[in-house]
């Protein structure tokens, strides 16, 4: 039921704006020039490049796949408007972010009506503390920009404003094609509610998203892009042991990890002392959370915790309104404790493997492969390694070499691959550590047996098993928080060329 709103004017949203943004942009300063990472080098950036370059929304410098050309096309227009550049790229993304934050901000006035203290500025806190919307909201990739479009859907729909709620849709699918979850959830909330002629405005995104899809169709003969794609992200995810472990670690990240396990157990505590948890809108907002976790969980193979971005607000906000309904004592620490939680996990790796972009780890990496391209850019000879250290050696514009090297490219440093190599002879062989893994747990019998079931899992070669296996040898290792880079060099190569390689390391 529509409920009179007390006007706001322009000025204070474009106000509330700046100051988001501002904060980001100076919180983010120092790492504006951070290269390009792992995903950015090997989808989005070349795409958005494509497009700039060609004017073509269907990528012919890497492989097109489902992923509609929203983001790309915001990308395209800042460079066409700024010129290209990464600090230029990370500072229109976090542009993108900041709408996301604001949009948290009002989504959290929205949900939190009569709920006690000012949650709304809390949510908004914890959000922008936290580590995997930190380290999301400068990388060019689709998740974060999915979440501003799905968050501003969501507000517009709680608001009885279902036109431009649709239209915000539209950009939703957009940018990733996995929120025509949420336009279904709109459009059958409506048609529930016998609100028939409200439900067909949702028809919108739909069709923006089937004339994306009919567009890959024509341009690469796939509804998807291209058929190894659809396996991995359709079929592959499906297997009820690969979907019963995803949605586990869907739930852990959520309402566990990164001191969630405080705003969880608050919110455990406040369930039926706070009717506003149980009203339609938090009906609509907690159906919005379980449809987008079941779906990321179910599609995507790579399980990355970046796919529950559009989620994460709406958790931040109902952590808010509990923390707000403590009792005084324990919510003087609570919500004190869990913002601290939240800072710490950007900074502090968790003892278990995960993605190196969840937070600032991704730093980590990249300046790894910084220093090891920087070390080698000017030598001679064929340099072997893995993606994303490929790509970074053969890309100038990804901000890690300045002129293209030859590179043979490893699907993955398996000894199958490994061996196979032995026969092109590189010169030299970067090696890395493409999982964090400080207690060796994937290293353990169990580990063992349930990836290798599931996930066809096969452990990599140390840097000192493959020098062996290539008749190579380690001659430096960089370190990075935990994170190393080896260089190889192969046997027999002359004195003079390994205290070169060495010099100045």
């Amino acid at each position: 039921m529509f409920r009179p709103r007390p006007s706001v004017r322009r000025q204070t949203y474009v106000l509330v704006y700046a100051l988001i943004a501002i904060f980001m942009v100076l919180a983010h300063g120092p790492i504006l020039d951070a290269p390009f990472y792992w995903d950015e080098t090997g989808q989005f950036i070349p795409a958005s490049l494509d497009l700039y370059r060609t004017g073509t929304v269907i990528p012919h410098s890497t492989l097109p796949n489902v992923h509609p050309p929203g983001v790309m096309a915001y990308l395209a227009a800042f460079w066409h408007v700024f010129g290209f550049s990464i600090p230029g790229t990370r500072v229109a993304m976090l542009l993108l972010a900041s709408l996301g934050a604001l949009f948290t901000f009002l989504l959290a006035i929205e949900l939190s009506r009569d709920a006690p203290g000012a949650p709304a500025l809390t949510a908004l806190a914890l959000l922008c503390v936290s580590p995997l919307f930190f380290a999301q909201s400068m990388l060019a990739q689709l998740d974060m920009p999915a979440m501003c479009f799905a968050i501003l859907a969501l507000l517009l729909f709680l608001q009885d404003r279902f036109r431009a709620s649709a239209l915000a849709c539209v950009g939703l699918v957009l940018a990733k094609e996995t929120g025509v979850v949420a336009v279904a959830l709109f459009g059958l909330w409506l048609i529930a509610e016998k609100r028939f002629r409200q439900a067909t405005w949702y028809a919108l995104p739909v069709a923006a998203l089937a004339l994306w899809l009919l567009a890959l169709k024509v341009g690469t003969g796939h509804w998807m892009g291209n058929a190894e794609f659809t396996r991995y992200n359709l079929s592959y995810p499906l297997n009820p042991g690969r979907l019963g472990v995803a949605l586990v670690r869907r739930l852990y990240y959520l309402f566990i990890s990164s001191g969630h396990i405080i705003g969880t157990a608050a919110l455990i505590w406040a369930w039926r002392r706070l009717p506003l948890l149980r009203n339609r809108p938090w009906r609509v907002a907690a159906a919005f959370v379980a449809v987008n976790t079941v779906t990321v969980s179910a599609l995507g193979g790579a399980v990355l915790e970046r796919y529950l971005l559009p989620v994460l607000p709406v958790i931040y906000i109902a952590f808010a309104i509990a923390l707000r309904a403590l009792l005084p004592k324990p919510r003087k620490w609570a919500g004190p404790a869990l913002m601290a939680c939240l800072v710490a996990a950007s900074f502090i790796n968790p003892i278990y493997p995960f993605p190196y972009e969840n937070n600032l780890a991704f730093l980590s990496f990249v300046d790894l492969e910084r220093k090891a391209a920087a070390s080698i850019q000017s030598r001679p000879g064929i340099v072997a390694t893995t993606f994303p250290m490929s790509n970074a050696l053969l890309h100038p514009e990804f901000g890690y070499v300045d002129v293209p090297r030859q590179v043979v490219e490893l699907k993955s440093f398996h000894r199958s691959e490994v061996t196979r190599l032995g026969e092109q002879r590189p010169d030299m062989m970067l090696v890395y550590d493409t999982e964090w893994d400080p207690l060796h747990l994937l290293g353990s019998a169990p580990s063992q047996w349930l990836l290798h079931t599931f996930y066809n899992f096969e452990r990599q070669l140390t840097p000192e098993e493959v020098a062996s296996a290539l008749s190579m040898q380690v001659v430096r290792t960089w370190n990075s928080q935990g994170l190393k880079m080896t260089l190889l060099i192969r046997d027999g190569v002359p004195a003079f060329r390994v205290s070169a390689l060495s010099k100045g390391m």
